[in-house]
């Protein structure tokens, strides 16, 4: 079985995509039929964000580390019923969220208590930082604001990691968590505002010329 490679803490950033010797189906469809080499080049390419999900959402490194080893055990097990309706990515994702449902028995049932009392439509533009760390230049203004992400409840810190970390649209995030659009949108909302709330009362610090 295909071992992760130990990893320090990778922050919420954009996507960086790494170069696959062939079409991603085609991995699959090789894997599917026993083929590990096939699958060991999908656990390169999707390890790090399994990793920094499980990060967000668990705050412990060898929990997480744990966690997205056991995800890709399951997806390698699983492989044979995977039947493309989703995304090879998401299909991972509802994985570990599910094996996160497992070390946080209240994570699930703060998801389903979120309620959607927010207006359906919430506009990207109506955050002013829209994706949290985008345009955030200041290395120690991104330190604030993963620690303020780091002090959202957990419901809130897996919505954002699916959001902006892991890239996922508000419908994959709904489909994948089973809730209603409208709750995902009313949790992003309410997390967004508490990191807006967050930066506003940072500072930056002042550098003085030697």
């Amino acid at each position: 079985m295909v071992r992760l490679r130990n990893f320090s803490p990778f922050p919420l950033s954009n996507r960086v995509e790494t170069f696959m010797p062939e079409p991603e189906q085609h991995l699959i469809q090789r894997a599917q039929k026993g083929d590990s080499e096939a699958f060991a080049v999908l656990v390169t390419e999707h390890q790090r964000y399994v990793y920094n999900l499980a990060l967000r959402i668990l705050q412990n490194e060898q929990e997480a580390l744990d966690l997205a080893q056991e995800t890709f055990v399951r997806a390698w097990t699983a492989l044979p019923n995977f039947r493309r309706q989703s995304q090879f990515r998401t299909w991972l994702y509802r994985i570990a969220t599910n094996l996160c449902y497992n070390r946080l028995p209240h994570l699930r049932r703060s998801l389903n208590e979120l309620g959607d009392d927010v207006i359906a439509e919430i506009p990207e533009t109506d955050i002013a930082f829209g994706n949290p760390v985008h345009g955030v230049e200041s290395r120690e203004l991104r330190s604030y604001l993963h620690q303020a992400i780091d002090h959202l409840d957990e419901h809130y810190r897996l919505l954002i990691a699916l959001r902006y970390q892991n890239e996922l649209s508000y419908e994959e995030i709904a489909t994948m968590l089973n809730l209603p659009l409208g709750t995902v949108k009313t949790g992003l909302f309410r997390a967004k505002e508490q990191l807006r709330r967050a930066l506003e009362t940072y500072q930056e610090p002042l550098w003085t010329i030697p």
